[in-house]
């Protein structure tokens, strides 16, 4: 059977010039191989979340506290969380950011495919060849950051209060309970704080993750001239996820920050942490959290739980991408983030 990106390489009619009436676009998928796609999608975000469940709590932990740290390091910060409550509190939040990263990363893989498909078919329909140029994978990797992150928003401006929470509190009793509490006191657009700078962030986060991940893919397969990405050993994509995450993750860390810090603005909750004269802070808006943020503690805050965050990228970025695919390949599915 002829792959889709064979087609992509040979002009329907050879005899003829390009037009947009002599070309056919690629096959499209069947519904059995969206669903597959998108367990597929759901599995590599779970996975690869639960797997540095710990450190991503530190990170959001360390993003929201202000001047008077209480955790100053990455292993500092682990053993305290150990020795405040265990195994438990070092996984709070995770089954909210399960619930929340397993559809995000579903609609985020299927829709960037989608939206790839999309721009080769119409590159082709103008001139001929469908290659997706770095900057094209950007452009699909944003698209589709943006339209799974305002998808799922509401579920991880819960995640993150429960993260946050106090293992004394019993404020929020669980993934619902908080939802309604949310709402009940502060209304239904609480549950949207910080999705500006989410939006904002999302372009260079997602965009270079896609971009620089199917780059160097491309590199290595021309490289070594091997015949297709299946060919790549583990290794090999578990190295090129690594670079992509570190990359998208510095680049778009300090919007991070503010999300997170809005999305716990006005929230007594968190007074322990950070603190405005014994009053929980509120933030108007993105730029004000920058302004504040700076002035108050100075720019390197705006990286605050970068190094634990440097930890978990690396596994957890190519855990994803990696079972992503391999789980496609698995369930049989015939067309991959590449094509």
């Amino acid at each position: 059977m002829a792959s889709a990106s064979s087609s992509s390489e040979t002009p329907v009619a050879s005899h003829q010039p390009s037009s947009p009436s002599a070309y056919a676009p690629s096959a499209r998928p069947s519904w059995s191989c969206i669903v597959k796609s998108l367990v597929a999608g759901g599995m590599a975000g779970g996975l690869s979340r639960t797997a540095v469940a710990p450190l991503e709590r530190l990170k959001i932990l360390m993003q929201v506290q202000g001047n008077d740290k209480m955790y100053t390091s990455t292993w500092q910060g682990l053993v305290a969380m150990a020795k405040r409550g265990g195994i438990r509190e070092m996984m709070r939040g995770n089954g909210a950011n399960c619930v929340r990263i397993i559809p995000n990363s579903a609609v985020k893989f299927i829709t960037y495919e989608h939206i790839s498909r999309e721009i080769a078919d119409y590159n082709r329909a103008r001139t001929g060849r469908s290659d997706m140029t770095p900057f094209l994978r950007l452009l699909a990797g944003a698209g589709a950051g943006i339209i799974a992150m305002s998808a799922t928003y509401p579920l991880d401006m819960v995640r993150g209060r429960l993260t946050v929470q106090d293992v004394k509190s019993t404020q929020y009793k669980g993934i619902v309970h908080a939802a309604q509490v949310i709402v009940a006191e502060e209304g239904p657009k609480a549950l949207y704080k910080g999705w500006v700078p989410s939006v904002v962030g999302v372009v260079p986060y997602v965009g270079l993750n896609f971009a620089v991940y199917e780059t160097l893919k491309a590199m290595m397969l021309q490289r070594y001239e091997l015949r297709d990405e299946r060919d790549l050993s583990v290794g090999s994509r578990l190295a090129c996820g690594a670079v992509a995450g570190t990359t998208g993750q510095t680049v778009a860390y300090p919007f991070d920050v503010a999300r997170r810090r809005l999305q716990v603005s006005g929230w007594a909750g968190a007074k322990k942490l950070h603190a405005d004269h014994g009053n929980a802070v509120v933030y108007k808006g993105m730029m004000d959290c920058f302004r504040r943020t700076i002035k108050e503690e100075g720019f390197s805050a705006l990286f605050k739980g970068l190094a634990p965050n440097y930890v978990k990228v690396v596994p957890s970025i190519a855990i994803a991408f990696v079972t992503y695919e391999v789980v496609k390949e698995t369930l049989g599915v015939e067309f991959r983030i590449s094509e």
